[in-house]
């Protein structure tokens, strides 16, 4: 695959609003071009883009980005070497760095498989969660978020989401006793106590929590949380325990994904580290404290993993949200070595 190919898969991707549920149109266009690029393609039950490629004998390796973006459409230009547009960097870019590694990555055995899925910005990961219960476990696999093209990320921090609503006897303001809309502070001021502030959000080890809502009046109220929690958390307990403590109400569990973190010597990282070092690249490793598709697919398989993309991740769902070509090359160029390294010398052992 051509660089100038690359780069206009990428740009007709990003040219695509596909926001979460309505991934449709660009689903469609990725199975057309993976198929001109030789994978048997297809839209499966969830939506998602599947592509694969069957070159005989040998392990499988599956590269997993995803379709749909979150925040407002951008205007989608090229200029000094960047291009900018919505899901440029989260995570069309890292799709598409996958698509055109898979194609290109001629001395590659056994079957690749490469995934668009839909959802992941939403709780229910529900591209992601069909994959799981329906592929058979991979020899090894890699997710597609933005690391930086010489930077393989190795865990994120696990996500519990929270609903409470709770109704209170109609009266005046000046009726003694607590009103609805004062039971949901309290309730907010209950799960820091319980779990942590917001400032541990920079700590990975560390759970952090986020007031998303709170809105009401004095009979009835409703306050959304997200806790994001550390490896180990036990997301139970702390939901039984908050449970005992509100003296009213219900608490609703909404979402809940533990933390994932591989090391080093998985041999998913050690086939990207590999991959950067024959670029040039000085290797890079960090965990996020956000969630991604990693965690939901660690849930069903225990096989190496790890998470690799282009881009910066502090440019996700901003206004100003971009990415460097030839970043994108260099991180083609690394992915291509890395899937032909797992297909000829395939991973053994689980993460």
């Amino acid at each position: 695959m051509t660089p100038h190919a690359a780069e206009r898969l990428l740009q007709d991707m990003v040219r695509i609003p596909s926001p979460s549920g309505d991934e449709g149109r660009l689903a469609r266009l990725v199975v057309a071009r993976m198929r001109t690029l030789g994978f048997t393609a297809r839209v499966d039950a969830a939506g998602n883009a599947v592509g694969e490629l069957d070159r005989g004998d040998g392990p499988t390796v599956m590269l997993l980005g995803h379709l749909d973006t979150a925040g407002d459409t951008l205007p989608v230009r090229v200029a000094n070497g960047r291009l900018y547009g919505r899901g440029a960097v989260d995570a069309k870019g890292p799709l598409a760095t996958m698509i055109s590694a898979a194609a290109g990555a001629s001395r590659a055995r056994g079957r690749v498989v490469v995934v668009g899925a839909v959802e992941e910005e939403l709780p229910s990961s529900r591209g992601a969660r069909l994959v799981g219960s329906s592929h058979p476990p991979p020899s090894a696999l890699v997710v597609g978020e933005p690391s930086g093209w010489s930077t393989v990320v190795l865990g994120y921090k696990g996500k519990l989401d929270l609903r409470y609503r709770v109704t209170c006897p109609a009266g005046h303001p000046t009726r003694p006793g607590p009103k609805a809309v004062e039971l949901a502070a309290a309730a907010w001021e209950t799960l820091t106590a319980l779990a942590g502030t917001p400032d541990a959000h920079t700590t990975f080890d560390r759970p952090a929590t986020t007031l998303c809502s709170l809105r009401g009046d004095l009979t009835e109220a409703e306050a959304e949380f997200t806790v994001r929690t550390p490896l180990g958390f036990d997301a139970d307990a702390l939901v039984d325990e908050l449970r005992r403590r509100l003296p009213a109400g219900r608490l609703e569990v909404c979402a809940s994904v533990p933390a994932c973190r591989v090391e080093r010597r998985d041999p998913a990282v050690r086939a990207l580290v590999g991959g950067v070092r024959a670029q040039g690249g000085t290797v890079g490793y960090k965990v996020k404290t956000a969630t991604s598709d990693m965690n939901t697919l660690a849930e069903y398989w225990n096989v190496p993993m790890a998470c690799y993309g282009p881009g910066d991740s502090r440019l996700d769902h901003s206004a100003d949200e971009h990415l460097e070509l030839a970043e994108y090359h260099r991180a083609i160029a690394t992915l291509r070595w890395a899937v032909e390294r797992l297909t000829t010398a395939p991973a053994t052992g689980s993460r």
